[in-house]
C-alpha cells in the first residue's frame, strides 16, 4: 500500500522567499512543497477558473511552435505503445500554444470520450518568454530554465529523469506516484532505447494493477509514495526516481525545472555501455565485474586512499583536460 509523500514544513505553505532547497536535495527523498508558487499570476488565474487560466496563458503566447501529443479516445489518455508494440499510441504535432488551448477548450465541452492532448516540455523562454518576469523560482539559479506542460486527462506512465526536478502545478490537479529507483525489477520497464517521448516507461499500470500479469507490481506499490498537487504546489523529484504523472482535470498545467550540477551526468550512457559489455558474460565473470564496480564505483570505502595522489590516474580527481583524455580513450575503445 502506497503512502503519502512527506511534506516540507509539516504541510504548511512554503515561504518561497525564505525556502532553502539545499536541505531537501541533500536528503535525496521526494518532498511536497505546498504553496511554493501560490502567488504566481498564472496560479491566481487558475483559482478563478479554467477559462481565466487559459486566457492568461494565451496572453503570454509568443506564437512559437510547441510539441503536442494527440492520443485517440481509446487510449484513455495513457501515453504508451500501440497494440502490437512496434510504435506509439499517439500522433505528434507542432502547433502554437494558443492552438493547443483552443483544442482543449473544444474537447472540454464534449459529453463523450475525447482524445488525449499533451503539450510536453515546451521551453518557456521560447513559447512565452514574458512568463519569467512575474513567475520567479527564487530557490533555483536563473540559468535553470522552466518548461511548460499542458493538457487534459493524460497519464504519463512511470519513468525517470537523470536530473533533479521541481514540478509546479499551475492549473488543475496532478497525481504523482513515485517509486524508489531500486523498484526497477518490480515495475516491468519497457525497452530503454524505444520508448514514448524518449524515457523508458513501465508496461504495468500502477493505477490499474493487473497482479496476474504483473505480480511483482504489488511489491512496487508497497514501496510507492503518492501526492496530489493543487495549483501553486510543487514537488521535488530526486534523480532516477520512477514517477507516474496523472492529470486529473479537463485542463491541467504544470511547469517544471530540471537541473544537474556540473559535471553533466552521463549515467545512462554508462548503463548502456555496461549492459553491452558485461551482460552476456558467463555468470562467474559477471560476478567478478560486479565486485569491481562495487569497489570502484558504488562502494562507500575509499578505494584509493592508499595510492599517492600524484599516482592515482583515472582514479583521482579529473580536471577538464583529464576528463577529455579519458572520454577519448573510451571513444577509441568503442
Amino acid at each position: 500500500m502506497s503512502s503519502q509523500i512527506e511534506e516540507y514544513g509539516n504541510g504548511q505553505c512554503v515561504d518561497s522567499q525564505a525556502f532553502e532547497l539545499a536541505d531537501v536535495v541533500a536528503a535525496g527523498q521526494p518532498r511536497v512543497l505546498r504553496g511554493l508558487c501560490r502567488d504566481w499570476p498564472l496560479v491566481q488565474a487558475a483559482y478563478q477558473s479554467h477559462s481565466a487560466f487559459a486566457q492568461a496563458l494565451a496572453a503570454l503566447d509568443s506564437g512559437a511552435a510547441v510539441d503536442v501529443l494527440h492520443l485517440p479516445p481509446e487510449a484513455n489518455g495513457v501515453v504508451g505503445y500501440n497494440a502490437v508494440g512496434d510504435g506509439f499510441n499517439y500522433q505528434h504535432f507542432k502547433v502554437s500554444l494558443t492552438d493547443v488551448l483552443t483544442r482543449l477548450a473544444a474537447f472540454s465541452r464534449s459529453q463523450g470520450a475525447v482524445p488525449g492532448v499533451a503539450l510536453q516540455s515546451a521551453l518557456i523562454t521560447e513559447c512565452m518568454p514574458a512568463f519569467v518576469a512575474n513567475h520567479r523560482m527564487p530557490c533555483l539559479p536563473a540559468a535553470v530554465l522552466p518548461r511548460l506542460w499542458v493538457g487534459n486527462r493524460v497519464t504519463t506512465p512511470a519513468h525517470f529523469d537523470v536530473s533533479h526536478n521541481i514540478a509546479v502545478a499551475v492549473c488543475g490537479q496532478r497525481r504523482f506516484t513515485l517509486f524508489p529507483t531500486g523498484q526497477v525489477a518490480n515495475l516491468y520497464i519497457g525497452p530503454l532505447d524505444f520508448a514514448p517521448t524518449g524515457a523508458a516507461i513501465t508496461l504495468a499500470r500502477p493505477d490499474q494493477p493487473d497482479f496476474d500479469r504483473h505480480p511483482r507490481l504489488r511489491e512496487a506499490l508497497d514501496n510507492a509514495v503518492v501526492a496530489v498537487l493543487e495549483p501553486g504546489d510543487a514537488l521535488y523529484v530526486p534523480p532516477l526516481w520512477w514517477h507516474q504523472v496523472e492529470s486529473l482535470d479537463v485542463l491541467n498545467g504544470l511547469i517544471n525545472y530540471w537541473w544537474m550540477p556540473p559535471p553533466p551526468a552521463s549515467g545512462m550512457d554508462a548503463l548502456l555501455l555496461a549492459r553491452l559489455a558485461l551482460h552476456s558474460l558467463p555468470a562467474p565473470l559477471r560476478e567478478n565485474w560486479r565486485a569491481l564496480f562495487e569497489h570502484y564505483v558504488f562502494g562507500d570505502s575509499d578505494a584509493v586512499a592508499h595510492i599517492p595522489k600524484q599516482q592515482r590516474g583515472v582514479l583521482g580527481e579529473q580536471d577538464s583536460q583529464g576528463a577529455a583524455t579519458l572520454r577519448e580513450r573510451i571513444r577509441s575503445a568503442l
